[in-house]
């Protein structure tokens, strides 16, 4: 029996994703250091980044200064936000050395959309992002992929199961 890849699957709802756009960002430096600029002038902490060449989406559960980020980020490019997100969070060692994972993954939720996905600079998790109404869906797919599965081989392994 191999070890199991997957440690723990965790959620987060309340998420505001902001998607920031800028065309004539392309081939320019400073793109994301004005971004990010901003959201340290108002003391607001992001989750999740993934970026472009000419657009950047960010995740934030706190929006208390959100009109004011929204209203500063418009001089850097189109700005949108997405509300009524959550992020899944699969975590375990070697995520990213192991075949397969992935795709297990979303195979697993093929027919919830995936909204924003980021894998980690450590190999220790793969974060996405999803419509909050679908999160309990989500993580319950995916504990019985991950964990159900290896219980039931595991208890035939030591005997204790059909």
């Amino acid at each position: 029996m191999t070890p199991r890849t997957v440690k723990a699957i965790a959620c987060k709802s309340g998420i505001h994703i902001v998607h920031i756009t800028s065309a004539r960002m392309l081939g320019e430096h400073g793109f994301l250091r004005a971004i990010f600029e901003v959201f340290e002038r108002h003391r607001t902490a992001v989750d999740i980044v993934t970026t472009s060449e000419v657009s950047v989406s960010l995740s934030l559960e706190d929006t208390s200064a959100l009109e004011a980020i929204v209203a500063d980020l418009n001089a850097v490019g189109a700005v949108r936000v997405e509300s009524g997100r959550a992020i899944v969070c699969i975590v375990g060692e070697g995520l990213r050395s192991t075949p397969g994972i992935a795709g297990r993954v979303f195979s697993t939720i093929k027919d919830i959309n995936i909204l924003l996905i980021s894998q980690g600079a450590s190999s220790i998790n793969l974060t996405f992002v999803i419509e909050e109404q679908h999160v309990a869906e989500a993580v319950r797919r995916l504990h019985a992929a991950f964990f159900e599965c290896a219980t039931s081989e595991l208890l035939a392994h030591i005997g204790g199961g059909q």
